[in-house]
Order: C-alpha cells, then structure tokens, then sequence
C-alpha cells in the first residue's frame, strides 16, 4: 500500500539517483529539478511527496497550482486547477500498481480544495506507458501542446468524475 509524505531535503540523494534512471530520463529528459534547492523550499502553490511503500521510497507526486505557479509553465489558467507530475523512481517498481495507487491518492489531495474543478498532466507524448495509466484512470485527453522543448498531451481529470468514484 502506497502512502505519500511531504519531501524533505533528506530525500535529495534518492530523488538525484531517481533522476539518473533511464525511463526517468525517458519521461523527463529537458528539466532539471534542482532537488537541492527546490527541497529548501515550500511554496503555498506547491507539493512535493514522496511516494512510499512499507517505509521504503519509491516515487515523487509534485501538484502544483498552475495559476499561481511561478515559472507560468501552464500559461494564463485560471485558479480551479491542480496539475501533477508523478514518477516512479526505480524500474523494479514498475507495473506493481504503485502509479495507480499515487494518482488515486494525488487525485484525492487536489480535489479536497473545493475550489479545483479539474486536474491536468502533460506527459510527453511519447511516454505511451504513462499515458496508457493515465487513461486506465480515467484522465479525458484535452490537447498536443509543446512546453518548452517537449512534445506533449494534456490530460484532464474533473471534479465530477472524482465525486463518481469516490462514491463507488
């Protein structure tokens, strides 16, 4: 069973090993996070979690608030979305259904504010496995849409089809 706590900069070495992975690098390959500074950080738009599984870490949940994000990564949004990036760090946990159980949990953080309306992700269009969970999910594709240098599809998520499951 997945939990998520806040990241510390105690979980700097392992996101940095995290981030030297290949199908990391695949799903990510022009950012760098910068993990020993953004973890110093703890701006009110943001949350970064660790994803872990009987105390052992296996993956990092950022959501953001895409309007009031500082790098305006998402362009003029209004205030009722959320947006996540989620990976998980190693390949050996790949497939066990850790990613399903960090968007479930991820899904349910963005949606307690009664304000978001929807949730977004961007994975690059390439990464099919991703956007094959994604879509296992239930994220509704919105757009291609190139963010910087990358090639990617924007999903979304809405409040009403969270409220549907959480009643299941």
């Amino acid at each position: 069973m997945v939990v998520l706590r806040k990241a510390t900069i105690a979980d700097q070495e392992v996101l940095e090993l995290w981030d030297q992975q290949p199908h990391v690098m695949d799903s990510d390959p022009n950012d760098d996070w910068n993990w020993a500074y953004e973890l110093t950080r703890d701006p009110d738009w943001r949350e970064q979690l660790i994803a872990e599984v009987d105390g052992r870490p296996i993956g990092i949940v950022q959501i953001i608030d895409p309007a009031r994000e500082e790098s305006h990564y998402w362009g003029d949004i209004s205030e009722c979305y959320r947006a996540i990036d989620i990976w998980i760090g190693l390949e050996e946990d790949l497939g066990k259904g850790y990613g399903t159980q960090m968007m479930a949990l991820s899904l349910d953080i963005c949606f307690k504010d009664p304000s978001v309306n929807e949730v977004l992700i961007d994975p690059l269009a390439s990464n099919t496995k991703a956007i094959r969970l994604y879509e296992r999910i239930g994220f509704e594709y919105v757009q291609d849409r190139k963010f910087g240098e990358d090639f990617c599809k924007v999903y979304r998520f809405s409040r009403d089809k969270w409220e549907r499951f959480r009643k299941k």
